[in-house]
């Protein structure tokens, strides 16, 4: 497949285009300062622009065949820039026409998983993560109107470890945020892009 992916070079994104390549996929990556992506490939393609550049993003999704949306909050972005960015991407998407299949990774905590948190983290959303919490509530209400063919990935506490393969997954409302790394959200996050079993579904994984 060709994959766009945007946040490429966040902790989750990085992993997202590692594998994807590894794969035998060929990535586009947004991403703001090149630097910062720590891979090279020659099916890699690095388009050096902002999520909120419309040009640019639809340089991303040129002949791609799926979306991986993991954007983040840093320091040095607007406010609201993972709604916003989410926003321009599926707009961008629309009037491309294609791809139509999108993964968005979110966070434990959003939408109706907001008891799958432990107490100490709900007291962080309502303090110090109320914003970027707010933000990606934002997101998801965006994929879940979009009329795309979207899943939402939901992780728990992300760490930098291997790819373990032993985590848990799934709609049930029982699964509670623990612990998960980087690299095997990534993976659950590319075998969605040819898996319909999570369609229109935010599933967690922790």
């Amino acid at each position: 497949m060709h994959v766009a992916v945007f946040g490429a070079t966040g902790g989750t994104g990085q992993q997202v285009v590692r594998q994807a390549l590894a794969a035998g996929h060929r990535v586009t990556a947004l991403v703001r300062n090149p630097d910062k992506l720590e891979v090279r490939h020659e099916n890699l393609v690095v388009v050096v622009g902002d999520v909120l550049d419309t040009t640019k993003v639809e340089e991303t999704l040129a002949n791609a065949d799926a979306v991986v949306v993991s954007l983040g909050n840093t320091p040095n972005n607007p406010e609201y820039i993972v709604s916003k960015g989410t926003q321009v991407i599926v707009d961008a998407m629309h009037r491309l026409g294609r791809p139509k299949r999108i993964v968005v990774v979110s966070s434990l905590g959003v939408g109706e998983s907001k008891d799958q948190v432990p107490l100490a983290f709900k007291a962080l959303m309502k303090t110090i993560l109320r914003k970027p919490m707010e933000d990606k509530e934002r997101q998801e209400a965006i994929i879940k109107a979009s009329g795309l063919d979207w899943t939402i990935v939901r992780p728990g506490g992300l760490t930098d470890g291997p790819a373990t393969g032993r985590y848990r997954s799934g709609l049930d409302p029982k699964i509670v945020a623990g612990q998960v790394s980087r690299a095997d959200v990534a993976a659950f996050v590319l075998q969605q892009l040819t898996d319909n079993t999570y369609l229109h579904k935010a599933p967690a994984i922790t």
